[in-house]
């Protein structure tokens, strides 16, 4: 399944701006273990996460693992939370029969029914889930739209929150996994979208805490 990369960038001022590399495998690795707040300094250098087990302690210390830049940190982070809970409403992209995704034109919004359930709305990435679905599960999906997960089948249940707003006319879906991940739609409307305004950590306690 072919889904459109999206290109990100930062700035210090919101004048200026500075293009943001795409995730790798190789900085997600490195950036893996790194906790804490951010510094707010693309420039700032991270030491790298102590490496368990003498074999990789011997490597550690002969050949000297570079340090880590907060610009690379911000990158995976967005990547993890682009991933975990970047979404859309159900309808808002069609797959093809030969493969490719794109926006569809005849999508109207979700009615204010439809908008108040979490099996609504999709995680814009490769599906993971969905992969693991029975042909029983599977029968009364339509493919052309059922081609990504779910939020009703995250884990942990009830890691999101969903309300309506002035007077319904505008659905909040809030993540508590990520908190500051905020997903708007208004429904019979094109209208949608998700920002996040958070600390970059992610909410590991929520398990203990549902």
């Amino acid at each position: 399944m072919a889904i459109e990369c999206l290109s990100y960038s930062y700035s210090l001022n919101c004048v200026e701006w500075s293009l943001l590399p795409p995730a790798t495998e190789e900085m997600i690795t490195q950036t893996a273990g790194l906790k804490g707040r951010f510094q707010g300094d693309p420039s700032y250098e991270y030491e790298p996460p102590e490496k368990k087990g003498e074999e990789n302690e011997r490597i550690y210390e002969e050949e000297g693992i570079p340090m880590i830049k907060e610009e690379i940190r911000l990158v995976t982070t967005i990547d993890q939370i682009d991933k975990a809970v970047g979404m859309i409403p159900r309808g808002a992209f069609i797959k093809t029969p030969i493969g490719p995704v794109h926006e569809n034109r005849n999508f109207e919004g979700l009615s204010l029914t439809e908008a108040k359930k979490l099996n609504s709305y999709f995680h814009f990435t490769e599906p993971v889930n969905l992969k693991n679905r029975t042909l029983l599960e599977k029968a009364d999906l339509d493919p052309s739209i059922d081609f990504l997960d779910s939020l009703e089948h995250d884990i942990p249940k009830g890691s999101w929150s969903i309300q309506l707003e002035r007077g319904g006319s505008l659905v909040i879906l809030r993540s508590l996994l990520w908190p500051g991940l905020t997903f708007y739609h208004i429904p019979r409307t094109k209208q949608y979208g998700y920002i996040y305004l958070g600390t970059g950590e992610k909410n590991i306690d929520l398990p203990f805490m549902l």
